[in-house]
């Protein structure tokens, strides 16, 4: 099966400038990145940056990459404009991974694009269980419910499927109940070209501004997100200054 990946790699960061080109072990990052990309098996690993100096980086790595507008709102819109630039099919399935996941599973890239092109929906991402309940309440990690056909039903930052009867006997709710539906997401996509293309026209949702969640566009326009439920969480990337420490300290020992 073909499929390609872009990976958006945006200079700018309020918490972490220059981010792209943080050197992981006599490497940058994007290119440690990409890397992993490729042992996914895909035909194309495309680099989308707003900034020269990651372009010619990625370059003098022998990675493919595109100088993207610096304007975009989201890693979707630099998406949909390298699946302009690049002249995809409509066909095509596209992975989004995201550029600061120096350790991100290569088999759970395939198993998301896999989950894509089985399901016939317009985009596939990925979940994991929910075990603690002080993530199940915290805002910041994004709940997912998901459908008996594995499609997303809807996104939240709020505790859902919320179990009434368990935390009305529990207040606090510290614990949750035994074969709770609970799934945190995990911010990786697999989209198909046509639907990209049809994002930068659709009007903003009034769910997607109140919780803050692009991917409540899609739904709510009527598009279908397939779930891969995985096994395990996935490697967390880099955000913060002491994210990057800490993947620094990873990479002296490999």
């Amino acid at each position: 099966m073909q499929f390609k990946v872009v990976i958006p790699a945006r200079y700018a960061s309020t918490r972490l400038p220059g981010k792209p080109l943080l050197d992981l072990g006599g490497k940058p990052m994007v290119v440690r990145v990409a890397e992993r990309a490729l042992l996914s098996g895909a035909d194309e690993v495309v680099v989308a940056t707003d900034h020269p100096q990651v372009l010619e980086v990625a370059r003098q790595h022998g990675l493919q990459a595109l100088l993207t507008s610096p304007e975009h709102a989201s890693g979707t819109d630099r998406l949909a404009e390298v699946v302009a630039l690049s002249g995809w099919d409509d066909d095509a399935l596209v992975v989004n991974v995201q550029g600061d996941e120096p350790l991100i599973d290569p088999a759970l890239i395939v198993r998301t694009v896999v989950s894509l092109a089985a399901s016939g929906a317009d985009i596939a991402t990925v979940a994991h269980p929910v075990a603690e309940a002080a993530d199940f309440f915290n805002p910041n990690i994004v709940k997912v419910v998901v459908s008996a056909s594995g499609d997303a039903l809807y996104f939240s930052r709020a505790p859902i499927p919320y179990a009434r009867d368990h935390f009305a006997r529990e207040a606090g709710g510290e614990t949750l109940p035994a074969g709770m539906l609970a799934y945190r997401h995990v911010g990786l996509y697999a989209y198909r070209s046509h639907f990209l293309r049809t994002y930068s026209g659709l009007a903003p949702s009034p769910l997607e501004r109140i919780e803050a969640l692009e991917q409540l566009r899609a739904l709510w326009h009527g598009f279908r997100i397939s779930v891969v439920i995985a096994d395990h969480l996935p490697a967390v990337g880099v955000d913060t200054p002491e994210d990057a420490h800490r993947m620094q300290e990873w990479f002296k020992k490999v």
